[in-house]
């Protein structure tokens, strides 16, 4: 399943690849004019999918199981600490700048008085919490979205969202630019993984029950979540749609 899972890989020729297995895309399914690699994103669906069901679903159940709840939510939150300096970032590409400063001042009172942003205090005191990314800065600075397409290891992307993986996971994870050993690197790659993956879990079985074509809910659930969040939660209004309802 892997969803929204964009993590730290770089994919520097992955880009030609997909425009080659793209004219190859399988007839069999409705056509979709913002997934129009269907065939090749379907096979690489259940790739990652069948990684995910034998490997990672089962650890983070593993994990849920045996990690108390206060801890889940720590380690959860260290790691959402670290986002924030790259979601700071982007919201100065944006030209966001309160936001941008709001969002260094919560990895200032995070990382000392939320002891390395294992307690959330900055959102106790007010300063909230933004989701910003490098695709959305893409979509800011007036990038067309491209094909929906889904990346093995990473699951749901667009050809403008892709770039954000190397940029947002690695270029502007604090993680990278400490000094670790492979191993301590790994673990931490690990833990960051599982811990996403079990908060997953509870939305995964919501899937299952409403759902008979997972691959298109999830798509269709990417690509609007994406829109909501490049329009701060007010996308434009479809004014086909509307006229239908009125």
């Amino acid at each position: 399943m892997l969803i929204w899972l964009q993590q730290k890989m770089k994919i520097v020729s992955l880009t030609g690849v997909l425009l080659v297995l793209g004219g190859c895309a399988s007839t069999q399914y409705a056509e979709n004019e913002r997934d129009p690699w269907q065939g090749f994103n379907r096979s690489m669906y259940s790739f990652n999918d069948t990684l995910d069901q034998a490997i990672l679903k089962p650890v983070a159940k593993g994990y849920q199981a045996i990690t108390p709840s206060p801890m889940q939510s720590g380690i959860s939150n260290f790691f959402a600490n670290l986002d924030d300096v790259s979601i700071g970032v982007n919201n100065l590409l944006q030209g966001k700048i309160a936001d941008a400063f709001s969002d260094f001042g919560r990895v200032l009172v995070n990382s000392t008085a939320g002891i390395l942003g294992f307690f959330d205090v900055a959102s106790s005191w007010g300063m909230r919490k933004h989701n910003e990314d490098f695709g959305q800065t893409l979509a800011v600075w007036g990038v067309n979205e491209g094909p929906y397409v889904v990346l093995p290891f990473f699951g749901p992307s667009t050809m403008r969202d892709t770039p954000s993986i190397p940029v947002d996971q690695w270029l502007l994870d604090p993680m990278t630019h400490i000094e670790l050993s492979t191993n301590q690197r790994l673990a931490v790659i690990a833990v960051d993984k599982v811990s996403l993956r079990a908060e997953l879990l509870a939305i995964e079985e919501t899937v299952e029950e409403i759902s008979t074509d997972k691959y298109a809910f999830i798509r269709e659930a990417y690509l609007d979540r994406r829109n909501f969040l490049i329009h701060d939660g007010t996308p434009p209004v479809d004014d086909d749609l509307y006229q239908q309802l009125d």
